[in-house]
This record gives C-alpha cells, sequence and structure tokens, in this order.
C-alpha cells in the first residue's frame, strides 16, 4: 500500500546526510543507474527513496528538501527528477500538461487520481485488463500502458 505524505506534517528528519546509514545504499543505486552520485543528487535520492513507494510532484520534493535544511533550487529538484526517470529509477505519471508525477514505484500498475486533493494513488492490482487495443503502427512496440482513473467527491 502506498502512504502519502501529507503536507502539513513535517517530513522525518533528513538534516545531515552524510550521517545517515543508507547514504552508501543510495549512491551504489545512483552508479547502478548510471548516474554519478553527487551531493544533490544524494540528497535528494534519500528523500525520495527513504520510504514505501510514493509519488511525489516536483514541488512536493523540493518542499521536503527545504524543510530538510538541504539548499536546492526547484529547477535542480525538476532536473534530477528527470535524470532519475530517464534512468529507470522512477516512472513519470503525465496527469495533464501542467501536472507531472514521479513515481518511485517503477513496474506495470495503474492509478486513481484524486481531483479533489490532487493526489495520485496506484489502483489495487487485478482489476483492469487491457484487452482488444487496435494495432499499433507499424515499426513499434507499445512500450507500456498507463490507466489514469480520475475520481472526485459526488456532486451535490
Amino acid at each position: 500500500m502506498t502512504h502519502f505524505f501529507d503536507s502539513t506534517e513535517r517530513p522525518p528528519e533528513v538534516n545531515d546526510f552524510h550521517l545517515l546509514d543508507n547514504s552508501p545504499k543510495i549512491a551504489q543505486k545512483l552508479r547502478n543507474a548510471g548516474l554519478r552520485p553527487t551531493r544533490q543528487r544524494t540528497a535528494l535520492a534519500e528523500i525520495l527513496f527513504r520510504n514505501e513507494d510514493r509519488h511525489v510532484s516536483a514541488e512536493m520534493l523540493f518542499e521536503e528538501a527545504k524543510q530538510a535544511n538541504i539548499s536546492i533550487s526547484l529547477a535542480t529538484v525538476y532536473n534530477t527528477l528527470n535524470q532519475f526517470s530517464d534512468a529507470g529509477l522512477l516512472r513519470t505519471i503525465s496527469i495533464d500538461s501542467s501536472r507531472i508525477y514521479f513515481d518511485t514505484k517503477i513496474g506495470d500498475h495503474h492509478h486513481f487520481f484524486l481531483e479533489d486533493s490532487e493526489e495520485l494513488v496506484d489502483m489495487p492490482e487485478g482489476y483492469i485488463r487491457v484487452e482488444n487495443l487496435p494495432p499499433i503502427p507499424a515499426g513499434t512496440d507499445i512500450s507500456r500502458v498507463d490507466v489514469i482513473v480520475r475520481v472526485c467527491s459526488p456532486k451535490k
């Protein structure tokens, strides 16, 4: 089950990354993905991968980094998330042209998007089957199928 960071709560203390037990594992994870474990990449990876699978936007991760006293720009957070995604460490989920989330659970799965709270939630496995797709264009392969079901509070 995916747990979500409530923006009203302070994330766990991560004020001194070089003292965390997980830093060597994170550095190796970055190296295995072909990324150099810079201080900023390692710091953001510590925040992203310290708990269970989750969905974050660049703005959410930027706020968590600020609360953890990590000096980093929003542009660097965006760049790092895109680098992690390109390296296969994260899955990019595009809700629309202005909302992109990054998912630490990279295997095939689908999502609910809660429009009222703008949260992305993993769907339980085994409910969605994709069948009867039309023929795909010649010379292409299906890389993945994303299903995002948008839900909102009932209209009164």
